[in-house]
This record gives C-alpha cells, structure tokens and sequence, in this order.
C-alpha cells in the first residue's frame, strides 16, 4: 500500500483525497488541515444562527468534469427554495431533485448579480453599454469615455503593466472610474506597479468591444449560429443550501467513509527532501511535532511557505519563494434591519433588498472593497431573511498591517461608519449584531518576486513525487473550479506516471473570461 500525503483541506487538497481514494485503492490518503475548518478560504463561517460565505463563491464552471462532480456530492434543487415560493420565483429545476425545504444537501439555482457602486448610483459588473449607463455617467463623462475608449483603440499601450491592461481594454477615462481606485483597494499597490497578468486573468475576453458584442447577441438570439456563437456572461449560478463550505465538508465526510484520515490542527512546518524526491514532512499538533512519510505528497499550502520550509534549497529559489506577495482579507459581517438601497431592477427579493450577491465599492473615499448580502447567495445563510439582512463587507490588507490588527469592536464600528457615509445605512441603530473574520493569504499577488515565479515552478517540478495544487499550492489567482482541476491533473498524472507536470501547471491559462456559458 503506498501512502499519499495532502497538504491542506481546501477545494484542492480534499479533491484530491477524493479522486485518489474513488480512482485507487492502492493509496493510503492523509490530509494535513492546519485550520480546524474544511473548505479553506471556501468555508462557511456559523455565528448565531447565520453564515458567512468567505469571499463569496460562484458555484459556475466550464470544466464539465467539476460540474459532474458537484452534482453528484450536492444534486440540483427539484422544488423552489424558500424564497422562490414566497415570491413566485419560476427557477430551473432539476427532475426528481431535493426538495430545499426539506433537505439539505441541495444546490440551489440563483441569480448572478454583481453591480458597481460608484458615488451612490449602481452600475452594471461587467459594464454593459446602455442608455442607463450614459444616463447614470452624465451625458459629459460618456462623451469623455467614449472618446477616451477610441484613443485606446487606435493608440495600445504597451502591456508591461495591470494599468496599461486595463486602459487597453476600456479606455483611460472608464479604466479611471471603475478599475483603478479598486484595484489599489485590493493589492494595495498602484495598477502600474502590477504585472498585467492578473487583469488578463479574471477579465478573459472582457473589453469595449466584448460587451459590444455580448449585448448584440442578446438583442438578436435567434439570428446566432449555434455552433459558432460568442461566449456570454453567465447570468445564474448554483450555490449549496448552507453556502460552500457545506459541499467541502460533505466531500471530506466522503473521504474519511472511504478510508482517508484528515487530521485538522495539524500546521506543517518542514519539507525533507533528497534525491530528487520528498521524503518526509514535519506538522506541529498541540505542541508536538510529528513527522510522517509518504510516496507522494500533495501540497495546496502557500508556496512561500512550502519552500520555506524545505531543507538545502538554493539561494535564488528561497529569495524568489520569499518575496511572493499575498493579500490578506478581512470580513465583517452586520446584521442590519434593512438597507438604504433601492431595488429599481426587475428582480423580485424578500423584502424588496436589492438582488446583488457582491457589491464592488470603487468609491476611494472609503477602504470596504466589497459588500456581499448573504441573502441573496441563499435566504437559509440568515436565520430570519424576511425581517434582516446580512451582509459582508469586505476589506483587503496585509497580515501584520494597523488594519489587520484592529480588534473586533473596532472593526465593526469602522465598517458601520464607512456604510453611514456611503448611505448604506441611516443609523449605527441598524446594526442588530455583528461579527468579524481574518483570512491570511486569500490573494496571491502578481508583483515583486512574482517575475521569477516560472524559475520557482521549474525548481519545485524536480521533486518528482511533489504535485503542487490549488490557488495558494500554485500561487495563481484560481477561481474554485480551476483549484479542483488542478488536483483532477495532479492525480491523473499520480495513477498514470506521468512525469510531466506541465499539465497540472498549465490549469486556467485558457484565454477565456471565467464566468462565460457556450
């Protein structure tokens, strides 16, 4: 019997337990969790009969081998969920599904929709060209925009940084408006210190002339070739009942009924190699470090950590692996009566809220990036949907910094200050309870040793039994789905003995924007 060794119980780590235990019964499975959660930053959070989805996660995906996988852990709903009967709501529904009323290991069916709050008017996320959003610019600035969109087009920049990225793609003018304050809000560093590689990644085939196109298309449907039709932005997504935390902890329930060991609490802190081969690990586990071997070792760790933790690494590699940049992440979650924000769209909520799942704050005079109301992921996230709303509001720092060190308290009164300000709230009155979340390294970041990264990738690829995976294990900004296929790569590679890697690496650089449908 040989032994698989998995670094973390993140989407990356617990599907690889899981396929290697579903595809093979001659592995042993150990997950090393250094948390005491399942789901990495993919858990829900309880706190008095409420949940927190950490970061928000779209249960979308191209990748049919992910879709197949979610459906066959979490079925499509068959009978409307909660708020779908009180409202009326005609959703999809999948034949002989669960009933979300009476069971819970359900995904549901909901609405994507992300908007843009800029100085207290609503934009669409992406950008549609509309009469509504010349309208809501003011007949100057459009004129302004679209002028500024046509110099770009005639006059590209050089794509040597995240800024002349995005100035490419929209104009300096709209790049000025939508793009830049947030982007600073999020990495803490200037778009043009950025390497474009990020942009290029989360707004694949995303442009002027992309939304130009996707909005034609849904003017004239009928006159599309099926088979040639341009991909278009997704517009419903699927969710577990209990947010996505819910599926990883089912996964993992999974894993140990076949046989695999996940043992949480346990942080690993050293990586011995020789020969060319990972002999052995270190975790700390209540003050006692244990060491355990294994064939083959999986690792969705952070690679800064993986590397720091590894003996006789050359100078050059330590130094790059050391100056990988991270974002840290901090959730604040209030519990409110109600928000000042209108419903003007077309969408039927409870209690009339506003139908957003995230709402991107670009305004720079307040630090919250992002608002997440969790009553619109799934009404059963909130004990009592019908009379509160609760809502995340989302911070980006870095671990050690004055923000990341505020105190609970602190934190809630900052936020609720911050949503007085922007008219969110009429009073800290509102606030019926709260509470406060810390990620660390929710966000590899695309600078400073980030250049060297493929020289990183080539070092770590000799180590032939060590398989790297995942969004931290890859340090590159994957969405859930891509985390997961990166894991299918790594064991397909594991079963077949396949000594190439490039497979595994190769995961989400398709230049296709994440969340589009064929």
């Amino acid at each position: 019997m040989k032994k698989a060794v998995i670094i973390g119980a993140g989407p990356a780590g617990v599907t690889a337990a899981y396929e290697l235990l579903k595809q093979s019964k001659e592995y042993e499975v150990l997950v090393l969790e250094e948390s005491e959660e399942i789901g990495g930053i993919s858990r829900t959070v309880r706190y008095h009969g409420n949940r927190m989805d950490i970061g928000g996660h779209r249960f979308f995906s191209k990748d049919e081998r992910v879709t197949d996988w979610w459906d066959k852990l979490m079925p499509r709903q068959g009978q409307p969920s909660f708020d779908d009967k009180v409202l009326g709501r005609t959703v999809p529904l999948e034949k002989n599904g669960p009933d979300p009323e009476k069971e819970d290991r359900v995904m549901l069916t909901r609405n994507r929709v992300s908007r843009i709050y800029y100085h207290k008017r609503f934009f669409d996320y992406p950008i549609k060209l509309n009469i509504k959003l010349f309208r809501d610019m003011g007949l100057g600035t459009a004129i302004v925009a679209g002028f500024s969109y046509l110099k770009a087009a005639f006059n590209k920049l050089p794509e040597d940084s995240l800024e002349n990225f995005y100035v490419n793609c929209f104009g300096r003018k709209l790049y000025s408006m939508f793009f830049e304050g947030y982007t600073e809000k999020l990495w803490g560093r200037h778009p043009k210190e950025i390497a474009p590689d990020w942009g290029a990644q989360r707004t694949k085939g995303l442009s002027i002339m992309g939304i130009l196109k996707d909005n034609l298309q849904k003017l004239f449907p009928n006159k599309q070739d099926k088979k040639h039709v341009q991909t278009s932005l997704i517009e419903e997504f699927n969710y577990p009942k209990y947010g996505p935390g819910q599926l990883w902890e089912t996964a993992a329930a999974e894993v140990e009924q076949m046989g695999g060991e996940i043992r949480k609490g346990c942080k690993v802190t050293k990586v011995n190699t020789a020969n060319g081969k990972v002999e052995s690990l270190v975790y700390e586990c209540n003050g006692e470090e244990v060491t355990v071997e294994g064939d083959v070792f999986i690792s969705s760790m952070p690679v800064k950590d993986l590397v720091a933790g590894m003996n006789n690494v050359p100078d050059d590699m330590a130094k790059i692996a050391a100056g990988l940049p991270y974002r840290d992440f901090v959730t604040v979650g209030l519990l409110v009566n109600k928000l000042n924000l209108k419903n003007e769209t077309k969408l039927k909520t409870l209690n009339n809220i506003v139908p957003d799942c995230w709402i991107y704050v670009q305004d720079v005079g307040v630090k919250l990036g992002r608002i997440q109301i969790f009553n619109n992921w799934s009404p059963y996230l909130v004990a009592d949907p019908e009379k509160t709303v609760w809502i995340g509001l989302e911070y980006f720092c870095t671990e050690g910094d004055k923000y990341w060190k505020l105190s609970e308290e602190k934190w809630v009164k900052y936020g609720t200050a911050e949503l007085l300000k922007m008219g969110v709230i009429s009073s800290e009155r509102d606030v019926l309870d709260a509470h406060r979340e810390k990620v660390k390294k929710a966000y590899p970041a695309y600078f400073d040793t980030y250049d060297h990264m493929d020289d990183l990738i080539g070092y770590l690829n000799q180590f032939s039994n060590l398989y790297c995976v995942g969004r931290n294990g890859q340090h590159r900004y994957n969405n859930m789905d891509h985390s997961m296929a990166t894991s299918f790569e790594a064991v397909g590679n594991i079963l077949s003995g396949r000594a190439d890697k490039k497979n595994i690496w190769n995961v989400n650089t398709e230049k296709e924007y994440h969340e589009e449908k064929k």
